[in-house]
């Protein structure tokens, strides 16, 4: 899990990768406390898992990787 150390909050290292996909998005570096709130707020994100499975990501998400 060493890859995914820099790219959670330190209070995170460690966990399970099924801890950190029921975890607050705020685990993610880089993103604040106030981030993770206009993400609930806005799309009704709260966790890593929901980040990773929004359909709006996962559409932004293709459509980037087609317009390569």
């Amino acid at each position: 899990m060493g890859d995914l150390a820099g790219k959670l909050d330190k209070s995170y290292e460690g966990q399970t990768i099924a801890e950190l996909a029921d975890a607050p998005v705020a685990a993610l570096k880089g993103v604040s406390d106030s981030d993770a709130e206009q993400l609930k707020s806005a799309f009704g994100i709260k966790t890593v898992r929901d980040l990773g499975t929004n359909k709006y990501f996962l559409w932004a998400q293709s459509i980037a990787k087609l317009a390569e």
